[in-house]
C-alpha cells in the first residue's frame, strides 16, 4: 500500500481535511493503546548496551541506512555489534540469526538480509529472545532497526530518523496521518535527532521546539556512477521518489519511474511487466539495494542496483554520538 496523500501535507485538497476528521477517533484509540503498553511494561535492562534507531513517522525515514552508520563506526572501533530487527514482511516468527545463504526475504524480510552484510543479524518477534541470542553469540552491542515503539528492551540510546524533506507530515497520529505515537511523547524518549534529506537541513516544526537533545544532519549518497542510457527504475520503499530524484540528480536518463508499496514483493507478472517496459523504451532496468534481495534471484545478473549510504554533515557527530556506548564497551 501508498501512503495516502494528506498525510505529508499540512494543507492539501479541499477532501483531506474532512477525511483527517473521520480518521481522528480512530487515531486517538491507536495513541491510547500504544501509551498503555509502555505502562504496562516495564523495560529490561541487558548485559550490554542497546541503541535503537527508529522514527515517528511510519517507514521511508533512512532509519535502516542511519543503523547501518552506526553498526560500521562500531566496528571501525573494534566492537561487536549485532543488529536486532523484527524481520517485517518474513514469515519468521521464533528468534533466529540470520543467514543470506539460508534465508530469503520470504522468511526474514528484506533489511534482515542487507543488515547482514554489515554485522550479525537477529530476528524475532520477541525482542528479548532475540537479544539474548545475539549475546550468547558474543555481541558487546546492540544496534536495533526499529523498535522505538516497543518498550521490552531498556535503551541506552535512542535515535529518531526524520525526512528533511517531509518532516512530521501533516502532524497526525495514524490513520489520520503518519506518525506512530504524539511527537511530545516519542521525544520525552529521545535522545537525537537525526534529519536525513539531500541537503541535510532540518524542517522548522513547532512540535520538536521543546526538544533539548542533539540535533543533527545527514543524507543519503551514492558513491556509484549512474549507469549510460536509457534506465527504468522501479522500487518498493517508504518514498520510492526520494530513490527517482536521486538517479535524476546524478545525472541518469530515465525513461520511466514505476513506484509500488513498501516492501512489495515482486510477483512473477511484475517481473514480466517490468521486462516487458524496459524492452519496448530500450532501457535497462534499476532498483534500489532493499528491492534488488526481493527479485528473482535468477534475474539479478541483468539488474543495476543503485546502492546509497548515509553520511552525516559533520563527520564527528557519530563518534560524539556513540562516545559513551563505546566507553561502556570497553
Amino acid at each position: 500500500m501508498r501512503p495516502p496523500e494528506f498525510w505529508n501535507t499540512r494543507h492539501g485538497r479541499a477532501a483531506a481535511p474532512v477525511t483527517r476528521a473521520l480518521l481522528t477517533p480512530i487515531s486517538w484509540v491507536y495513541s491510547a493503546v500504544s501509551n498503555w503498553k509502555f505502562s504496562r511494561t516495564e523495560s529490561i535492562r541487558l548485559s550490554v548496551p542497546v541503541i535503537c534507531v527508529g522514527n515517528i513517522n511510519m517507514g521511508g525515514t533512512g532509519k535502516t541506512p542511519l543503523a547501518i552508520k552506526l553498526a560500521q563506526h562500531l566496528i571501525g572501533q573494534g566492537l561487536h555489534p549485532a543488529f536486532l530487527t523484527r524481520g517485517y514482511g518474513g514469515k519468521q516468527r521464533d528468534a533466529l540469526q540470520v543467514d543470506p545463504k539460508l534465508h530469503s526475504h520470504r522468511d526474514v524480510g528484506d533489511e534482515p538480509l542487507l543488515l547482514a552484510d554489515i554485522a550479525p543479524t537477529f530476528v524475532g518477534r520477541d525482542r528479548l529472545a532475540s537479544a539474548e541470542l545475539a549475546i550468547q553469540a558474543g555481541a558487546s552491542c546492540l544496534v536495533m532497526d526499529d523498535g522505538f515503539q516497543n518498550p521490552v528492551l531498556a535503551k541506552d540510546l535512542s535515535l529518531l530518523a526524520i525526512d528533511a524533506e517531509i518532516g512530521l507530515g501533516n502532524g497526525r497520529v495514524f490513520p489520520a496521518g503518519p506518525l506512530r505515537e504524539p511527537v511530545s511523547r516519542a521525544l520525552q524518549r529521545a535522545d537525537a535527532l537525526v534529519w536525513i534529506g539531500p541537503d541535510g537541513k532540518a524542517k522548522s516544526h513547532d512540535e520538536l521546539a521543546t526538544f533539548t537533545g542533539a540535533v543533527l544532519s545527514a543524507k543519503l549518497t551514492s558513491q556509484a556512477k549512474p549507469p549510460s542510457g536509457k534506465i527504468l527504475a522501479f522500487a518498493g520503499i517508504g518514498r520510492p521518489e526520494k530513490f527517482f530524484s536521486s538517479l535524476r540528480a546524478a545525472g541518469a536518463e530515465l525513461v520511466q519511474e514505476i513506484a509500488f508499496g513498501d516492501h512489495h514483493a515482486f510477483t512473477a507478472k511484475d517481473v514480466a511487466n517490468l521486462t516487458q517496459w524496459a524492452e519496448q523504451t530500450q532501457a535497462r532496468l534499476i532498483t534500489t539495494t532493499k528491492d534488488a534481495v526481493r527479485w528473482p534471484e535468477e534475474l539479478c545478473a541483468d539488474l543495476l542496483v543503485w546502492p546509497v549510504a548515509l553520511e552525516f554533515a559533520k563527520p564527528d557527530d557519530v563518534e560524539n554520538l556513540l562516545a559513551e556506548v563505546i566507553r561502556s564497551c570497553t
